[in-house]
């Protein structure tokens, strides 16, 4: 496995964000990967799992928002977070232009990555993964969120903990079933975050279920 630190180049007066190649020997495809909106790439939910999934033959490019880069605490609007994510598929296509590419994200990155592919319908990205879509604030159950996601044209995988706050099963499990591409696994006990009591990793399991749904895309 080969990490590599980058720089990602934004369009307009966006600047520079940090960012980090992990790649196997021989990877099946590669992933832009997304933090979320309380942490940075370099969270270890993000470098483990970056790594989990190095193992399994899946390599990513992982960076960073603006905001996370200018070390602050409110996100970016949209606009600047969906180039951001654009600039990062466009790097990977570069690095890596023969193997397969899915856009993938934990909580707030997963968000923008659907909002950006469901206005721009690029072919070369074969699919989308959440790792725990945040349906809703936390005690605030709706699903005006998902609208956006009705307008996606990629297969998409939802990974979601039983007992994330930010999305309740009950409607997880309605927006998924509401959507011709969709795929929703439940990962018993887990919240938000996916932790799920402290004998329990949920990353093997997060990398298992990730493998073998690329591998059908």
């Amino acid at each position: 496995m080969v990490s590599t630190s980058l720089s990602l180049t934004l369009p307009a007066s966006l600047g520079q964000v940090s960012a980090i190649c992990m790649v196997p020997e021989n990877p099946v495809c590669m992933m832009t990967l997304a933090h979320g909106a309380g942490a940075g790439m370099e969270h270890v939910f993000m470098e483990t799992l970056a790594g989990s999934l190095a193992a399994g033959g899946i390599g990513t490019l992982r960076f960073n928002f603006p905001f996370t880069e200018q070390k602050k605490f409110r996100p970016d609007a949209p606009a600047v977070a969906h180039q951001t994510i654009a600039t990062a598929i466009d790097k990977a296509l570069e690095l890596y232009p023969s193997l397969p590419l899915f856009a993938a994200g934990k909580s707030f990155g997963g968000r923008m990555s659907s909002q950006y592919l469901s206005v721009n319908h690029r072919q070369d990205v074969k699919g989308l993964i959440f790792y725990g879509f945040p349906l809703h604030p936390a005690g605030k159950p709706s699903i005006e969120r998902a609208e956006h996601l009705k307008e996606v044209k990629l297969p998409m995988l939802f990974l979601q903990g039983t007992k994330d706050t930010l999305a309740t099963m009950e409607l997880i499990t309605t927006v998924c079933k509401s959507l011709k591409k969709a795929t929703l696994v439940k990962l018993e006990g887990a919240d938000h975050s996916f932790k799920a009591g402290r004998n329990k990793d949920t990353i093997p399991l997060l990398t298992a279920e990730t493998k073998g749904w690329v591998e059908k895309h």
